[in-house]
């Protein structure tokens, strides 16, 4: 039972990989994501209550994030039309996280991906707000003013909390 948390994370892999195979207007794509998007959601949980919870388990839930996102983006971003702001202020949130990143690396000797609230917060509305793109960039604006946040907030913990990876 220990182990369930980390092979949740990896089916959301798999099942990430597997939405680069279906066509986004059929319901296999959407159950996929439905899945992959739950599936983030309990995993965390799960650890924490089988007291499964390790340093490699969180990195494994951070790459499936990754994944997801990528191969969501990859598939979603072609046919959707963003606005050239909302471009830029997603290279923004990029920069913002790469400069934590390199930061961590430099300040720990190692990546580090904190799950604080405002990424989890983020993580949840970007998949309730994917959907909703094909009609308006609303919800996606609110989900870049959170995940903004998320990313200085993660900046601010790495250099200067010392959170607990």
């Amino acid at each position: 039972m220990k182990h369930l948390p980390n092979g949740i994370s990896l089916l959301r892999i798999a099942g990430s990989i597997g939405l680069l195979f279906c066509n986004i207007t059929g319901w296999p794509f959407w159950v996929l994501y439905t899945l992959c998007g739950i599936s983030d959601m309990i995993d965390g949980r799960l650890a924490r209550k089988l007291h499964a919870e390790t340093r490699a388990g969180a990195v494994l839930d951070s790459v499936a994030d990754i994944i997801f996102v990528a191969c969501c983006a990859f598939r979603l971003l072609p046919v959707l039309e963003i606005p050239a702001w909302l471009w830029i202020w997603a290279g923004v949130i990029v920069f913002i996280k790469t400069v934590n990143l390199v930061s961590a690396l430099t300040v720990y000797k190692r990546f580090c991906f904190p799950h604080t609230p405002a990424n989890k917060l983020t993580g949840l509305l970007l998949f309730l707000a994917v959907p909703t793109m094909f009609w308006s960039v609303i919800p996606i604006a609110i989900v870049a003013a959170v995940a903004t946040f998320a990313a200085v907030q993660e900046g601010h913990f790495n250099l200067h909390a010392g959170w607990p990876f």
